[in-house]
């Protein structure tokens, strides 16, 4: 920052203007009541305070996640269960393996690669709309949601794909225990099997997928903010990336890992409200 011509004494200032001249276990002390009180420092390139940089940008990013929870949830969801139920029932035919190559191929392809591809059809071809999400200040909610379709687009395809694999898979795995066995031996069709007696009990594992690709909109928007210049989190963090702007680079995985940490947190405890046998009461 100083510069390859500093001086030592420049160097020795600097260093006591960030507080570097102090033990690790001060500074860190120092940052975490700062935090607590909603003191995220400053931005060493500009200056200006962190949480006035990430503000407006924050909520960008959970209006963009939440747009693609919007869309993922009452539509994608019921269709990935009942894809998976279909794959299930018909384990290893030709349906089950066009359901899985489908589905393996939403989930393997890139990000950016999905969103060019939205980009190329619905913004090139079809005219249909924006190739860059920008949003200016004071949009209203209409423009964002028109803007901001095709980055939700594609973040709402990749979880879909994903709920689809986890219902699929619970489902098989719920066929070979010795319920269902039994259930079989009474002569109970294939598809009372799933429907019945093994998809309640493969909520608890739906359910759980479900939060965690929710969580998945909020920290794997990074790639597809970046594809369509919208101005989040994601995009302020590679920025920073490239400036090596620390502080804010810091904040911005502090507050992406945090937000994980708790939607798993949240869908562990809807695991344990939703199966009886995780709870343990005296």
């Amino acid at each position: 920052m100083l510069g390859q011509s500093a001086t030592p004494e420049n160097l020795a200032a600097f260093r006591r203007e960030l507080g570097l001249d102090q033990p690790a276990h001060t500074r860190y002390l120092e940052w975490l009541g700062g935090f607590l009180q909603g003191d995220l420092g400053n931005s060493l390139i500009s200056g200006i305070p962190i949480w006035d940089l990430i503000s407006e940008r924050f909520y960008n990013t959970f209006f963009l996640a939440g747009f693609a929870a919007l869309i993922s949830v009452p539509v994608p969801v019921p269709v990935a269960v009942v894809l998976g139920v279909v794959a299930a029932l018909y384990r290893d035919t030709f349906l089950d393996k066009s359901i899985n190559v489908a589905t393996l191929t939403a989930i393997s392809v890139p990000e950016f690669f999905v969103g060019y591809i939205l980009v190329w059809l619905f913004a090139v071809e079809l005219q249909m709309f924006p190739s860059i999400a920008n949003l200016s200040e004071g949009a209203s909610l209409g423009d964002r949601l028109y803007r901001t379709f095709l980055p939700a687009l594609t973040l709402t395809l990749i979880v879909t794909a994903h709920m689809m694999r986890m219902t699929r898979a619970s489902l098989i795995n719920l066929l070979a225990l010795p319920y269902i066995e039994m259930a079989r031996l009474k002569g109970a069709s294939q598809r009372r099997l799933i429907v019945i007696h093994a998809l309640p009990n493969a909520i608890a594992p739906i359910v759980t997928v479900i939060a965690i690709n929710l969580a998945y909109l909020i920290v794997g928007v990074v790639i597809v903010e970046v594809v369509f210049v919208y101005p989040g989190m994601g995009q302020l963090l590679v920025d920073s990336v490239a400036k090596r702007d620390f502080t804010v680079v810091q904040t911005s995985c502090l507050l992406f890992a945090a937000t994980y940490i708790l939607f798993n947190l949240a869908s562990d405890l809807i695991s344990i409200a939703s199966n009886p046998r995780l709870l343990h009461r005296k």
